[in-house]
């Protein structure tokens, strides 16, 4: 695992893809991506996940930073990035949660991809896999509504994408509170 500094996370080394494909089988996938990662070097990180469960790109960059952030903080839930990936995208404290919004399913579906750290040509390997669509990425405000449970009332006021953005930030809040409440 790559060691991180404490300075703040930026995206200077961070790609956000699109994909729709055939996940056949959730372990056969995973193991493939792990062969592309494993071809260069194994620090680098590919997260792959539900594509219909983000609010677009800056959601799912927002969510990046602030699971960065965590393990810079030591304030991590996962012991994977990629997975505290998944937790701070999707605003969850526990990973089954998580996975249950974020995580692969079998059959069509669309994908959307985090690399950190990662060469160009793995987007190359990952198009072999996948078809490339970033469209993927844009918010369908009623899938999101319905999987995020956010009331009609809170959707005339702000964006989805604003919407799920505080959530992510809420998490960090409650982890502040938990952590002063023990002093």
């Amino acid at each position: 695992m790559k060691e991180y500094n404490n300075e703040l996370a930026n995206l200077d080394n961070v790609e956000i893809l699109g994909f729709t494909g055939e996940i056949e089988s959730i372990p056969k996938t995973l193991e493939q991506v792990e062969t592309i990662r494993n071809s260069c070097c194994d620090v680098g990180i590919i997260q792959l996940m539900n594509a219909d469960a983000i609010a677009g790109k800056e959601h799912l960059q927002q969510g990046v930073i602030h699971a960065i952030n965590a393990f810079k903080r030591g304030e991590n839930l996962a012991k994977d990035l990629g997975i505290e990936i998944l937790i701070r995208t999707s605003a969850q404290r526990q990973i089954s949660k998580a996975f249950d919004i974020l995580g692969l399913k079998e059959g069509e579906m669309n994908i959307a991809v985090v690399l950190i750290d990662c060469p160009d040509y793995f987007i190359d390997e990952l198009s072999d896999m996948f078809v490339r669509n970033d469209a993927v990425l844009e918010a369908d405000e009623s899938i999101l509504t319905n999987l995020y449970d956010i009331p009609e009332k809170e959707l005339k006021n702000i964006q989805i994408t604003d919407i799920l953005i505080d959530k992510t930030t809420r998490l960090i809040v409650e982890q502040w509170k938990k952590r002063v409440k023990k002093f």
